[in-house]
């Protein structure tokens, strides 16, 4: 019975992993239109805005600390 299991969950792992890789090649590469591939990614507003949220957590942090004592 347990060996059932084990072999079970090996098929399960190996199918799981098989059928993953597929999906990874499931998108076709972006076409090349002769521009330079130097070329840097835009940062937008997430930048700033996970940057806010960490120095309110932070202060939050550092305000719940000082009340303790």
């Amino acid at each position: 019975m347990q060996r059932k299991k084990i072999c079970r969950a090996v098929l399960l792992t190996i199918l799981a992993l098989v059928f993953a890789g597929y999906g990874a090649i499931a998108q076709p590469p972006p076409p090349d239109h002769g521009e330079e591939d130097d070329q840097q990614a835009p940062v937008g507003s997430g930048l700033a805005i996970l940057l806010i949220m960490g120095v309110a957590y932070g202060t939050k942090k550092v305000y719940d600390a000082r009340k303790k004592f």
